[in-house]
């Protein structure tokens, strides 16, 4: 029987099968990766996205066929399995590897459930970065606020108050794409909440969160915005109703 590890603190271990199907699909990726290679790219790529992690130097067009193998041929099984595929790509050491975890965990909605909320927020707080934290906003932790609001609501409640402003952004951005099925109130609430921060990152969110419920709340968010303007960024107004 396969053990669920702890997302927190490791301590316990993978079934060895687990551990078999995690290194070869590490193996695969990367060595797909590798051979596809190049060092002027990643250059480029790395200082695009001002960082220093480094990067292969292959962009989503190639990567694509490499990440379409990968679920094909390592499918998770299970919950223990999907976590454990997911971290031991996200582990690696370049930028392509980790987004390949996140192709992967966005790849098996029948995992995609409060159970895996602890993952996502680790992933949220190690990798710190748009690219990273956008997706996993809405389309992980997003998605499971979707599917399971009860249980996820009281989370999108601690990451609005948290210090990291990353778990901040994704409790705005985790609304994205409910369409008729936002919790306006829980959205409202936490763009007032977070308006008067400075971070671009965070009011940019509330822009997008607002525009994203615009598409099916017009009047609604326009009202917001005019009640509001004098708590909101102009930043965030202009994002609000970009659409509008």
């Amino acid at each position: 029987m396969v053990q669920k590890k702890c997302t927190t603190c490791g301590e316990t271990g993978y079934h060895p099968r687990q551990k078999s199907q995690s290194a070869d699909l590490v193996k695969f990726v990367a060595g797909s990766l590798r051979a596809q290679a190049d060092p002027d790219k990643a250059v480029e790529m790395a200082a695009y996205m001002r960082t220093e992690m480094p990067f292969y130097g292959v962009q989503k067009p190639q990567r694509m066929p490499i990440y379409k193998a990968m679920k094909q041929q390592f499918a998770a099984l299970d919950v223990a399995g999907y976590e454990a595929n997911v971290l031991a790509l996200w582990k690696q050491p370049r930028r392509e590897e980790k987004y390949a975890a996140l192709e992967y965990a966005v790849s098996f909605p029948q995992f995609i459930t409060a159970d895996c909320l602890p993952l996502y927020e680790q992933l949220v707080r190690e990798g710190a970065w748009w690219d990273f934290v956008d997706v996993i906003a809405q389309h992980m932790v997003g998605k499971v606020l979707l599917k399971q609001r009860s249980k996820t609501k009281p989370v999108i409640e601690r990451f609005a108050k948290d210090k990291d402003m990353w778990i901040r952004r994704t409790a705005l951005l985790a609304h994205n794409h409910h369409k008729k099925n936002t919790d306006e109130e829980q959205l409202f609430k936490h763009c007032l909440m977070l308006a008067h921060e400075k971070e671009f990152f965070i009011r940019k969110a509330i822009g997008w969160a607002l525009r994203e419920y615009s598409y099916v709340a017009p009047d609604r968010v326009r009202r917001f915005v005019r009640t509001n303007g004098d708590c909101l960024s102009p930043l965030s107004c202009r994002e609000a109703l970009k659409r509008l």
